[in-house]
Order: structure tokens, then sequence, then C-alpha cells
């Protein structure tokens, strides 16, 4: 074979014992530093995988007695502007998805890509929202709140328990908190990433009708353009008006 041929099959993921041993004998410089990559992919893979695997704990726990579980998560407590969103979703134990993590620690990219997939393997899921106007009539925190309780709601499978990033949702469910959830279950990872872009998406939309504060760029966040833009036009209707500095055009 020759080297570009042996990078198109190790290219492809898993390559039998019996190829292997043989390029393993192979004496060419060129070939055995396509072998070197290609075993550091697989352990990259074996690790991603073993850790996917660790993050159904908590799920297992819920399945082990025939119950469903429900991973809840938000997105949006610190913007000063746009919604407070949040979403709940149930797996089973067929979710195979081993990008799945804390959406924090993927590329807007993957979470993109991701957020089709996870809505197609999913057993269900469902979106909460706040507005603006709610956040500020009963503070981020309830607002938040609620808009978890709304996206549990709005499952059309009812869980029998749900596992939680860090807060207490309003429904009559056992809950398990989690800090940190979304790097331990891949239900509320799962979860952060629906949210994250569903809001993402969301305030991209928003940039279209604000294009000043570049919303598509910002999400809302309190970054050096928008806040000069704050500045120069004042805030829009979607602005929260107890956050500062956006409190200061109303006093």
């Amino acid at each position: 074979m020759t080297i570009g041929e042996i990078k198109k099959l190790l290219a492809q993921g898993s390559v039998n014992h019996e190829d292997l041993k043989i390029l393993e004998n192979d004496t060419r410089v060129g070939v055995q530093k396509l072998l070197l990559s290609y075993h550091n992919r697989q352990q990259k893979l074996a690790k991603k995988k073993a850790a996917f695997i660790k993050r159904f704990a908590y799920e297992k726990t819920f399945w082990a007695k025939n119950k469903t579980v429900a991973g809840v998560d938000e997105v949006g407590r610190g913007p000063l502007a746009g919604p407070v969103v949040t979403a709940a979703v149930i797996i089973d134990d067929n979710f195979d998805l081993t990008d799945v993590n804390d959406s924090k620690k993927l590329s807007a990219k993957r979470r993109q890509e991701l957020f089709p997939l996870i809505l197609k393997e999913a057993v269900s899921v469902a979106i909460g929202l706040k507005s603006p106007q709610v956040i500020d009539e009963i503070n981020i925190y309830e607002a938040d709140r609620l808009a978890m309780a709304e996206a549990v709601k709005n499952l059309d499978v009812k869980p029998d328990a749900l596992l939680v990033d860090a807060m207490q949702v309003p429904v009559q469910l056992p809950q398990v908190r989690l800090i940190k959830g979304d790097a331990k279950s891949n239900s509320i990872a799962a979860a952060s990433i629906v949210a994250k872009v569903f809001r993402d998406n969301l305030m991209a939309d928003y940039a279209k009708i604000y294009p000043e504060y570049h919303f598509d760029e910002n999400a809302g966040y309190g970054t050096q353009a928008h806040l000069q833009a704050l500045a120069k036009y004042g805030p829009t209707l979607i602005h929260r008006k107890t956050f500062a500095p956006v409190n200061s055009f109303y006093k």
C-alpha cells in the first residue's frame, strides 16, 4: 500500500487487528508516523467515550428503577438584554452523542451541529423562556426558576424526577441538584446545549431588529461594543431595566 492509501485507511476510524499488525511491521517512517497519530486518536476517543459513559451515572440510578428522568439547565442569567432560556431534556440508554458535554466546553459551531442531533435522539425536549419584562418584575433568579418549571411542564413525556444544574425547580417532582451538573450528567449537558443554541439563535434574530447592538455576536452580554452602543443609542425593548448599567437610563 502507498502511504496515501494507508492514510485513508487509518482515517476511516477503527482498523482491524490484522491490518494494524502489517502496518506495525512496515519500516517506512511515514507509515510509523501515521500509526502513531492513529493510536493517539484512538486513545483520545476511548477517553472521551469513557467520560461520556461516566456521565450516565445519575440517569442510571433512575433507569434501574424503571423511572424517567429529565435534565434541566438554563442560559442567559448574566446578559443585559434578552430573555433567560431553559431546556428540559429526557434521554435513554440509546443516546450515543459522545460529544455532548457542558455547552461552555464546545465551540459555537459544534453546538449548532449537535442541536438537531439531540432533538432527533432525545426522548423529549422542551424549552422554557422568561422575558426581560418578567426578569425586571420578579428578579433573574425567580424568572430562571419559573422558566425551568415551564420547560419541564412543556415536555410531552412526563418525567418521574429531575436532574438540575444547581437550582431548585418549582414543580412537584423529586430533584437531584448538581453543582456544575452539565459536566456530570448527559441529560443536563444536552439541556445546556439546547438552551444555549436556542437563545443564541433568538438573539441573532434580535440583531436584525437592533443591528447597532450586534446581539448575534454578544448574545446580549455586556461587551465593550454593546456598552458603547447602549451609551450612544440607549436601551431597546429587550434590555433588562434592572440590570446595571441599563438601569442608569431609568433614574
